[in-house]
C-alpha cells in the first residue's frame, strides 16, 4: 500500500466559498487550487487603463466591463475552471449576487514572462472554447505589443498589432483600444540582448 498522500479535488462549492474570506485571490481548474502571484506596477497600470478606456466607452450601453476582481468560469470537456482576467467585457451578466460571470464577449490578459505559457496556451483554449466569447487579447508587458484571437466563422484568426499608434477595433461591442492608451503612464524596461538580436 502506498504511504504517498492523496490530494482530493476540492469542489466548486468549496472553492468559491474560500475565495469569499480569501487573503490571496486563488484560480481553479477542475478541482485544484492554484494560488495567483502579485502582479508589477506596469502590469497593474496597463489592466487599469484598459478597464478605464472601455468603461468610457460602453457607458450606458448594455456591456459592461469587470476588473480583475470578477472571475470568469469556463465549462470544458475535463471539468470546471475559474480564471481571473485582468479584465473582461460581458453583455449578459450573471446575477449581481455571483462572484463570477459565465458569459464574456472580451478577455483581455496582461502577459510577461512568468505567465506567458498559462495565458497563450491553457487560458486561451479554455476562453476559446467559452459560446459567448469574440476576441481574446494578449497585451504584452514589457513592449508596446498585442496579439488578438477573433471569432471568425470559421473559427478564432490571430491578429498581431505593434507600437503605440496601433489600434484594436472592437466592432463586437462597438469599442475601440489604442495601445497609446493603453500603455499610458507605463515605462518599458531597456531590451535584454535576446530581445536585440
Amino acid at each position: 500500500m502506498s504511504t504517498a498522500p492523496r490530494y482530493l479535488p476540492i469542489s466548486v462549492h468549496d472553492y468559491l466559498a474560500g475565495e469569499r474570506d480569501a487573503k490571496r485571490r486563488h484560480e481553479y481548474v477542475e478541482g485544484v487550487v492554484y494560488a495567483m502571484v502579485g502582479a508589477t506596477n506596469a502590469h497593474n497600470r496597463i489592466a487599469t487603463n484598459g478597464t478605464g478606456v472601455l468603461h468610457s466607452q460602453l457607458h450606458g450601453k448594455r456591456c459592461q466591463v469587470f476588473n480583475s476582481d470578477t472571475k470568469i468560469r469556463v465549462h470544458t470537456a475535463t471539468g470546471t475552471r475559474f480564471y481571473y482576467p485582468d479584465l473582461s467585457v460581458v453583455c449578459e451578466h450573471n446575477p449581481q449576487t455571483d462572484t463570477f460571470q459565465d458569459s464574456p464577449v472580451v478577455v483581455v490578459e496582461v502577459i510577461s514572462k512568468s505567465t506567458r505559457r498559462a495565458d497563450e496556451f491553457e487560458k486561451r483554449e479554455a476562453y476559446l472554447s467559452i459560446d459567448t466569447l469574440c476576441v481574446y487579447i494578449l497585451v504584452e508587458q514589457a513592449v508596446a505589443a498585442a496579439v488578438v484571437y477573433r471569432r471568425l466563422d470559421s473559427g478564432f484568426a490571430r491578429e498581431t498589432y505593434v507600437g503605440s499608434d496601433a489600434i484594436i477595433p472592437l466592432p463586437e461591442i462597438e469599442c475601440e483600444l489604442t495601445l497609446a492608451d493603453l500603455y499610458a503612464n507605463v515605462d518599458f524596461p531597456p531590451p535584454t540582448v535576446d530581445e536585440e538580436d
